[in-house]
């Protein structure tokens, strides 16, 4: 067995209706002028108003910072790290999706460091010190409560990324009542974004794929193939809802110390130049991209695709071989997003044909995530895949 190394917070809480409960979870680790990073949707709908009075409630002069988007820019970002700076913010408190989430760690790094952000890029870049960082996912897909990453959107729609251990929370809070009727399509993107998650840890080349990170992919497919289609279909499931934010929190650990590959690699620039979510581009590309790795022998993608095929999918066949079981999962994958109301084609997303070449330039900046995939993607099989997904 070779040598890895495996990072997570040293605290999750998951308690329904906790988000209610902040005060008293986090004790005194935001100190007594905490910033809290959300978004304006969530603010109108008031759903981190009982977080912020628990945290009133404990002494805290709470400061709110609530014009996140999605695929969050860099303006953005130095907004919030200007804010916390005004108002000597001794912790941060990120709500909301993986957007806020991501914000959340990158304010707490340059806000409690001062380090020049230019210079944090990149994988184990990041210096510190930073903030004390607590994190509060409503929706169950991105797992950024969990991971050592937060991606950024540049000028000229460059994503680009901070990968540190540095970055990881203090303590992650999973309440699925904030989950409860969350829209269908954001249910199902997330949904599957997770998916891919797990299934992109299990299968990464990168040298720190571990049994731990194998092990939660596993167990977080088994809980996602088995109850999202419940949670799309029924917004007030409590127990499905559960199971898809403890799922999405099991592939972030996965991928978070294994990570993710040539469907991200391939999803960044759609979400980047055309501002699709970040769960339905993976959802677009994951069938097209799974099959281009199961194709090749040498790698034997399809054995590993095969391997968690039936925690995804108990019902499919497995007595036949392992490159028809590979072929059926990922035709279930592609076939899932269908059945969950999402869109299957580039071409539904209003992006024209002449496009996919610019696609395929930006998907090799990505090298950080295609060094992890388990077959070679040139720039032509980059095009080859969007054309298919087209």
């Amino acid at each position: 067995m070779t040598s890895f190394s495996f990072v997570t917070p040293p605290k999750i809480v998951f308690e329904p209706g906790g988000s209610a409960k902040l005060g008293d979870l986090m004790g005194d680790l935001l100190g007594d002028r905490p910033l809290v990073i959300t978004d304006p949707g969530l603010r109108r709908l008031g759903l981190p108003d009982p977080a912020l009075k628990s945290l009133a409630s404990s002494g805290c002069e709470v400061t709110v910072f609530d014009s996140v988007e999605a695929d969050p820019s860099l303006a953005t970002l130095e907004a919030a790290i200007a804010l916390a700076k005004e108002k000597g913010t001794t912790g941060i408190l990120g709500f909301g999706g993986g957007s806020s989430l991501d914000v959340a760690k990158l304010v707490a790094l340059i806000a409690g460091s001062g380090e020049d952000l230019e210079a944090a890029w990149g994988v184990a870049q990041a210096k510190g010190p930073r903030l004390p960082l607590a994190l509060v996912p409503t929706t169950a897909g991105t797992g950024s409560e969990v991971t050592p990453v937060s991606i950024i959107t540049l000028p000229g729609d460059e994503k680009r990324g901070v990968s540190s251990p540095i970055i990881v929370p203090d303590i992650a809070v999973l309440d699925p009542d904030l989950t409860l009727g969350l829209p269908a399509a954001i249910t199902a993107a997330t949904g599957i974004d997770a998916m891919v998650h797990a299934i992109e840890a299990y299968a990464s080349k990168s040298p720190n794929n571990n049994p731990i990170s194998r092990s939660l992919a596993r167990e977080a497919l088994s809980l996602l193939g088995g109850h999202i289609e419940r949670a799309v279909q029924t917004p007030d499931d409590r127990e499905a809802r559960s199971a898809m934010l403890i799922g999405s929190m099991l592939a972030g650990q996965a991928f978070a110390n294994s990570p993710v590959a040539a469907v991200h690699a391939l999803a960044y620039p759609i979400g980047g130049r055309y501002h699709v979510p970040h769960g339905l581009s993976n959802a677009l590309v994951l069938p097209h991209t799974l099959r281009f790795n199961a194709a090749d022998a040498t790698s034997r993608a399809y054995e590993i695709y095969a391997e968690i095929a039936p925690f995804a999918f108990p019902d499919l066949d497995q007595g036949v071989g392992t490159q028809a079981l590979s072929a059926q999962f990922i035709d279930r994958l592609g076939a899932l997003s269908k059945k969950l109301g999402l869109q299957t084609r580039l071409r539904e997303m209003d992006i024209s044909e002449d496009m996919l070449p610019t696609l395929a330039q930006d998907a090799m900046k990505q090298t950080r995530l295609l060094v992890n995939n388990p077959r070679e993607v040139t720039e032509a099989d980059a095009l080859a895949i969007y054309r298919a997904a087209y």
